[in-house]
C-alpha cells in the first residue's frame, strides 16, 4: 500500500506566495491545498482535514487571528498545528498567535522556504508522534491489554 501524502492548508491572499509555497511543498512530497482568504480557510480546514495549516494573519473576510480562534474552537480542527506565516512581526502579534494556539510564529521576511520545509516536517513529525503515542496509551488502556511490568519498564526506558 502506497503511504498517504502529509495534507497542508496553505491559507495567504498572495497569489504569488501562494503558487511558489504550493511547488516547493509539493516537491518535498506534500499534498498543498490552497486558501485565498480566511474563510476559505476555514471551509477547507474542515472539509480535507489538513495535518498542517501555515496561516497568514492578515487576510480579507476573516484574519489570521479569527481563522486561528475558530480552528481552536472546533472539536474536528482543534489539534491541527498551525503554522503562521506572516508579515507582522510585532511582539504582541507574535504572543497572541502564539497564545492562541499557533505551533509556532514565523515572519516572512525572516525566513527561507527551506527553513519553512524543516518547519512543516518537524510539526508533522511530532504530530505523527504524537499521534502514535494516543495510540499506544488507548491500546495499552483498554481492558483486554492491561498494563504489565515489561510495558512500564519500556515506557521509562523511553523516557530515559
Amino acid at each position: 500500500m502506497a503511504e498517504t501524502k502529509a495534507k497542508i492548508l496553505f491559507v495567504d491572499d498572495d497569489n504569488f506566495l501562494r503558487k511558489v509555497y504550493q511547488a516547493e511543498l509539493s516537491e518535498h512530497g506534500y499534498e498543498v491545498i490552497l486558501a485565498a482568504d480566511g474563510e476559505e480557510g476555514l471551509e477547507k480546514a474542515q472539509v480535507n482535514d489538513p495535518d498542517l495549516v501555515i496561516l497568514d494573519m492578515i487576510m480579507p473576510k476573516k484574519s489570521g487571528f479569527e481563522v486561528l480562534t475558530e480552528l481552536q474552537k472546533n472539536p474536528s480542527t482543534k489539534d491541527i498545528p498551525v503554522l503562521i506565516l506572516s508579515n507582522l512581526g510585532q511582539k504582541d502579534d507574535v504572543k497572541k498567535g502564539l497564545d492562541l494556539g499557533a505551533v509556532d510564529y514565523l515572519v516572512k521576511d525572516n525566513v527561507t522556504l527551506a527553513t519553512i520545509v524543516d518547519k512543516v516536517s518537524q510539526y508533522l513529525n511530532s504530530k505523527t508522534q504524537s499521534k502514535q503515542a494516543k495510540l499506544s496509551n488507548h491500546n495499552s488502556n483498554t481492558p483486554s491489554n492491561p498494563p504489565n511490568d515489561q510495558t512500564h519498564s519500556q515506557t521509562n526506558e523511553s523516557l530515559e
